[in-house]
């Protein structure tokens, strides 16, 4: 079985793909939290509480982009 091929994106300098960090208000803020939470998933230590709080935070700073 052949793997999945993805189309290539323009990424950041450490790596995290443009489309995530475009409409943020601290660009480099929302990058770190993202490769920290890679990190912790990679390494299996994010916890269910830890993503619940990761998720809130998104959805709020996506609301208030909204507004």
């Amino acid at each position: 079985m052949m793997s999945r091929k993805f189309q290539k994106v323009p990424k950041s300098k450490k790596g995290v793909p443009l489309k995530y960090l475009s409409g943020a208000k601290n660009p480099k803020a929302k990058e770190s939290e993202i490769l920290r939470t890679r990190r912790l998933y990679k390494k299996g230590l994010l916890t269910a509480a830890m993503m619940d709080d990761i998720s809130k935070k998104r959805a709020k700073a996506w609301v208030k982009q909204m507004l």
